[in-house]
């Protein structure tokens, strides 16, 4: 019989050290196998240990926390809410793995991002950050398909139900008091060289944040 997973990580004070942690880079493609084998699709950004040195000590397994995207313009899923500082940057929640992905035998370590989220088309080349918020488990084999699916099912939903607590979610919305600014700092300092000041929409990104439990 299968050990129950917890379905929430984490203390609700929030993060621990040495959580949260950030990566950023341009979302490059990876394998192709997570929307055509698993139906689970996912951005890859490079591991470069000298842009994040943590990255070399961390164990290989899951991890959870929240991506901005800076969409183009011609994106169907590029934010439509006025904004003073139209900063192009969109915030949602998500689900990450770091490793060697087992399954697939990689010889090299890759980080694999499932942004929980519909969108309409691919975004390779857009600048994406990320803020790891915690760990959900280590990497393993599985000797079927369905039991990888089943497991990243469980941890989509560990990532919903840890984030959709006050200490964990971004302050920069109604109810959260995690600081999420680095996110989408750059386009603050944008609006503060275009316009000499920030203005109330670029304080924040809850006109751009996805609603946590969106149907994906």
């Amino acid at each position: 019989m299968a050990t129950a997973r917890p379905l929430i990580i984490g203390p609700s004070t929030g993060p621990e050290a040495p959580y949260p942690l950030r990566m950023e880079g341009k979302v490059i493609r990876g394998f192709g196998r997570g929307s055509k084998e698993l139906g689970i699709p996912t951005a890859n950004l490079p591991v470069d240990d000298s842009l994040t040195p943590w990255i070399v000590d961390i164990k290989s397994g899951v991890y959870f926390g929240w991506a901005s995207l800076r969409l183009p313009p011609s994106h169907p899923n590029q934010p439509t809410a006025s904004s003073e500082a139209r900063s192009g940057f969109s915030v949602y929640p998500m689900v990450m793995s770091i490793g060697y992905n087992p399954v697939y035998k990689n010889k090299e370590r890759s980080a694999e991002v499932h942004v929980l989220h519909e969108f309409g088309a691919d975004f390779y080349g857009v600048e994406m950050r990320l803020l790891l918020t915690g760990f959900i488990r280590e990497e393993k084999d599985y000797p079927v398909l369905e039991a990888l699916i089943e497991d990243i099912n469980i941890d989509c939903d560990v990532a919903r139900n840890s984030l959709d607590r006050e200490a964990w979610t971004l302050r920069e919305t109604v109810k959260g008091t995690l600081d999420g600014s680095w996110l989408v700092r750059e386009a603050v300092e944008e609006n503060l060289k275009t316009h000499g000041k920030v203005s109330e929409a670029s304080k924040g990104v809850d006109l751009l944040l996805v609603p946590l439990f969106e149907s994906v």
